[in-house]
């Protein structure tokens, strides 16, 4: 057994998110966790919404807020939508508590203590109209590298370099396309080049990584630049120097303190849990295992920045220096990012309404199937397009046609004629195939699940699903009338639950809800699947923005979850007679789908 971080990116609280936002960080960290968890391993899951840079300052303004009143609005939708998608989270908090604020600022003296943090007078972009700095990401022109018309201030998405806003030809604001004006602004930058070599060797270790992850991060290294984390804004943590800790003027960078939340998460959770040392198990450990889910426009951070942070943190960068107040943390061990998921062949724009928001899709359709959607043919290493047709074609033919149906004609061919989970006789060729073949998936799927391979992994689920309805068909149990034939008939039965049950299983990291349902179809009690929470806390330190007032935190039990195995089903179970496990979309739902995007709703 490991101790298992998952470190899922920190969503904006600037407004909901959409269902391509989740494609990228939130189900697949919730099906790597959900499968480590089922494997025997110790996983600690954690996040929470970035409240702080001038995206929520612009969104507070166009509401008319405060930028802590938009944070609490949009904190509170981002964690009911997260709940309602069943994302497992053992801590999903914010950046504005107390405990952020103070270990920002610990990271940030370990980093200035040894040397890794130059101060520097530079040209920053403020906006004419509003007087306020404009962060790299908000500011767009054509690349002087490749010549890509849309990249932005800190990087090209195009050809991967690094950038400054100076660096852009013609740059614009994306929040009024205003020419920004630069000034001389003192501030405080990372020194990354300390930590190229550093960094070189440590990817060379990186087996099993994305291709797609390993290649954007060694065109990185070949060109590090010292990279801005202070700004000329109110609202964000302090910089924790004497001269600066009372400014009004000059806060971190909101990208400094966030990829430092999932530390700080790690030890609020700590801190909740009775144990405030707990954290330094998952973090600390050599042994332990750390992975990070997120979409591609986050590698960066990731597969670079954060590995220079806590080296620095260490003293392990070419400066040398000691560990920081906090101790020595593990690097990352992998860096799991997806590409991008699109809409009816056009990016996600909420600006521009094309978008489906998560709580909109819920309300109309099962959970499950927007999981399934996002397992089976998300964007896990190429960009992918979301299409209705394809939603509905998959949630009918697959999920209702294929697994949905397998488990009701069982269930139902059984009630009906024994009342309860019949015993099994002897064993033909073809009963004992199909066995072994749900048992070999265990060690199939958990493998690639594992790996950061879901598309693969469901992928040999469902083929077991579609080698138990083979088995169904071609046995035809309903034709076996008659005592003579009742043996043979409950043998089928019973090797058809079971193969049901073995399937219930596998899929239970992609569909822990229909999986719970399945569960007690099948004479199940208790917690099968087991689903996240939302708690009201109260801030630990009441220093942070939030000051005394409460919050909703995700958390949840989930301790005693099936090992990841077949487990044989008991005869003798009572079985009634089943509900239907998905819902059947009507192929209008594409028109109705299609004309709402449209109309922008």
């Amino acid at each position: 057994m490991s101790h298992v971080l998952t470190a899922v990116a920190w969503p904006y609280a600037n407004g909901p998110r959409h269902i391509g936002h989740v494609s990228g960080f939130g189900v697949p960290a919730d099906v790597f966790s959900r499968y480590m968890r089922m494997a025997g391993h110790d996983v600690l899951m954690v996040s929470g919404t970035d409240e702080h840079g001038t995206p929520i300052l612009v969104q507070a303004d166009n509401e008319g807020l405060t930028p802590i009143e938009a944070a609490d609005k949009y904190n509170r939708i981002i964690v009911e939508d997260l709940v309602a998608l069943g994302l497992s989270y053992d801590l999903f908090t914010r950046t504005t508590t107390g405990n952020h604020y103070a270990v920002v600022q610990e990271i940030f003296t370990a980093l200035h203590d040894n040397g890794y943090i130059l101060a520097k007078t530079t040209l920053g972009a403020i906006s004419p109209s509003t007087g306020r700095t404009l962060p790299d990401r908000y500011i767009e022109g054509t690349c002087p590298i490749c010549g890509y018309d849309g990249a932005r201030g800190d990087q090209c998405d195009n050809c991967g370099n690094q950038l400054d806003p100076t660096d852009l030809i013609g740059p614009r604001s994306r929040i009024n396309g205003e020419t920004p004006k630069f000034v001389e602004e003192e501030h405080f930058f990372l020194d990354l080049p300390a930590f190229a070599e550093t960094l070189g060797t440590w990817l060379d270790t990186r087996d099993g990584w994305r291709p797609n992850v390993v290649r954007f991060t060694r065109n990185l290294l070949d060109d590090l630049k010292p990279r801005a984390i202070s700004r000329d804004l109110d609202w964000g943590v302090p910089v924790p120097l004497d001269g600066w800790r009372d400014r009004g003027d000059k806060r971190l960078y909101v990208w400094f303190d966030a990829v430092i939340g999932y530390l700080s998460a790690s030890i609020e959770w700590a801190r909740r849990s009775g144990d405030p040392e707990a954290w330094r198990q998952w973090w600390q450990d050599p042994q332990a295992l750390s992975y990070y889910f997120m979409g591609k426009d986050n590698i960066v951070f990731h597969s670079e920045i954060w590995p220079a942070m806590l080296l620095g943190n260490n003293g392990g960068g070419a400066k040398g220096g000691k560990p920081g107040a906090l101790g020595t943390m593990e690097l990352p061990t992998e860096v799991v990012s997806s590409e991008f998921l699109t809409m009816e062949g056009r990016k996600f724009s909420s600006s521009r309404r094309v978008v489906i928001y998560v709580r909109d899709f819920l309300a109309r359709y099962d959970a499950d199937a927007l999981r399934y959607f996002i397992a089976v043919a998300g964007p896990e290493t190429q960009d992918t397009d979301f299409t209705w047709a394809e939603f509905v074609r998959r949630n009918n033919d697959e999920l209702v046609a294929g697994w949905g149906n397998l488990v009701n004609r069982a269930v139902a061919m059984a009630a009906k004629n024994f009342g309860e989970i019949p015993a099994a006789a002897d064993l033909q060729p073809e009963d004992t195939a199909l066995l072994e073949t749900t048992r070999a998936a265990f060690t199939t799927v958990g493998d690639l699940i594992a790996r950061n391979r879901q598309k693969a992994a469901i992928g040999e689920a469902m083929r077991a699903v579609a080698a138990a309805n083979k088995y169904v068909s071609e046995s035809e149990p309903w034709k076996l009338k008659g005592e003579e034939n009742k043996a043979r008939q409950g043998t089928i039965l019973h090797v058809t639950l079971q193969a049901v049950d073995d399937c219930k299983t596998l899929l239970a990291p992609f569909l822990p809800h229909s999986s719970q349902k399945i569960h007690e179809m099948l004479g199940g009690e208790g917690v099968f699947a087991p689903l996240p929470r939302i708690e009201e806390v109260d801030d630990l330190d009441g220093t942070g923005p939030i000051g005394t007032r409460g919050y909703p935190i995700i958390t949840g039990d989930y301790t005693g979850v099936p090992a990841w195995e077949s487990r044989p089903i008991h005869v003798g179970t009572p079985l009634a007679k089943p509900v239907p496990i998905f819902t059947k979309l009507d192929p209008s739902v594409v028109e109705e789908e299609l004309a709402r995007l449209e109309a922008g709703e």
